[in-house]
C-alpha cells in the first residue's frame, strides 16, 4: 500500500471519528445552526421593515431585506462553524489524544484532514438550513442553477478557508475557552461590512474598513450570483482573499501541529 494510500485510509478514519463526535454530542452543531437562523429571523421580522426602508433609495421593505441580507447570514454561519472547528481541536490538544495518535503508525497529516473534512460538512449543513429558513421567509433568488452552484462554489471555498484558519487558531490555543473566542472575528466581520446594511450609509473611516475588509467581495459575490446583481472584480477579490487565507491557515496549522509534540 502507498504512503498516499495510507495517507487516504487514515484521513477517512479521523473523518469518521470526528463525524461520531458531532452526533454524540449534537448540541454544538444545534448552537452553530442555530444562532445564525436566529439572528436571520431576528433582523427580518424586527429590523427588517426599517432596515429595508433604507434600501433601494428608501423604496425597500421587509421582503427586499431578506433578499439582502441572507447572504451576510451565510457567510456568518460559515464562520460560526469554523468556531467549532478550533473548539474541537483545542479538546483534541489539551485531552492528550493527540499526543496519543502521535506513538501510532499513522499518517501525521490525517489527523487535522479529518478535522477539516468533518467542520466542512457541518458547515454544509449549516449552510442548508439556513438557507432553507430563508427560503421559507421569502428569500427569492433570481438567477438561475448555474448561479446557484457558483454560489455554492463560493461558500464551499469560503468554509473551507475559514476552517482551516480556526484549526491554527485551535492549535494556537492554550486552552478550549480561548479557542472558541479566537475565530469571533469570522463571525462578527459582516457586521462591519456589507452583510447587513450597505456601506455607503456608514462614516467615512468606518465605510473605508468596510469596503475594503476580506468579507465584502465574498458577500458581494453572493448577492450579485443570488438575486441577479452585478458581481464585477468582487468574484476575483474573493477568491483571492480565500486563498490567502487557506494558504496561511494550512501553513500556520502545519506548524503548530509540528512544533510542539508535548501537548
Amino acid at each position: 500500500m502507498s504512503t498516499v494510500t495510507y495517507a487516504v485510509r487514515d484521513s477517512g478514519t479521523m473523518l469518521r471519528r470526528n463525524l461520531r463526535r458531532w452526533v454524540r454530542y449534537p448540541s454544538m452543531t444545534v448552537l452553530l445552526v442555530g444562532m445564525p437562523v436566529m439572528l436571520l429571523l431576528l433582523f427580518v421580522y424586527v429590523f427588517g421593515g426599517t432596515l429595508g426602508a433604507g434600501l433601494g433609495g428608501g423604496a425597500g421593505d421587509r421582503g427586499d431585506y431578506v433578499n439582502y441580507v441572507t447572504p451576510g447570514i451565510l457567510l456568518m454561519t460559515a464562520g460560526l462553524a469554523a468556531t467549532g472547528t478550533a473548539v474541537s481541536v483545542a479538546m483534541d490538544m489539551t485531552e492528550g489524544i493527540i499526543a496519543r495518535f502521535r506513538t501510532m503508525a499513522i499518517a501525521r497529516a490525517s489527523v487535522l484532514t479529518g478535522h477539516v473534512l468533518a467542520s466542512l460538512a457541518q458547515s454544509m449543513l449549516g449552510l442548508a438550513m439556513v438557507t432553507g429558513v430563508a427560503l421559507l421567509i421569502g428569500f427569492r433568488p433570481t438567477t438561475g442553477a448555474l448561479a446557484w452552484l457558483a454560489a455554492a462554489g463560493v461558500l464551499v471555498m469560503t468554509a473551507f478557508a475559514f476552517i482551516w484558519l480556526s484549526v491554527a487558531l485551535g492549535l494556537v490555543s492554550k486552552s478550549v475557552e480561548t479557542a472558541s473566542n479566537l475565530p469571533m472575528p469570522l463571525t462578527y466581520l459582516p457586521f462591519i461590512g456589507s452583510g447587513f446594511v450597505p456601506t455607503d450609509s456608514m462614516p467615512d473611516g468606518l465605510r473605508q474598513f468596510a469596503e475594503y475588509q476580506p468579507f465584502t467581495p465574498i458577500i458581494e459575490t453572493l448577492r450579485g450570483l443570488l438575486t441577479g446583481g452585478p458581481v464585477g472584480t468582487n468574484a476575483a477579490l474573493a477568491a483571492a482573499w480565500c486563498a490567502a487565507i487557506a494558504l496561511v491557515g494550512y501553513l500556520w496549522s502545519k506548524k503548530l501541529f509540528n512544533r510542539d509534540p508535548s501537548r
